[in-house]
């Protein structure tokens, strides 16, 4: 017979690559439910923002974020 959590983790599994990262988010989320974090990063989020606005931060496209990290891991 099946447990539970073998039922839930089977009716996860089935659901799409998308759904299943968002309902990994909500799981990790609810591990740590401390709002000083969640204020914490909503902050760091607005600070990021207004910095990319200004121009006082540098975007990179993807394709080169990704190449430099897989360079530094080699």
């Amino acid at each position: 017979m099946s447990t539970p959590l073998e039922l839930v983790e089977a009716q996860a599994l089935s659901l799409t690559p998308e759904e299943r990262a968002q309902l990994a988010d909500r799981l990790i989320t609810s591990l740590f439910d401390d709002q000083a974090i969640e204020d914490a990063w909503a902050v760091e989020v607005e600070h990021r923002i207004s910095d990319i606005e200004s121009g006082r931060s540098k975007l990179v496209p993807a394709s080169e974020a990704i190449a430099r990290a897989r360079a530094a891991i080699k």
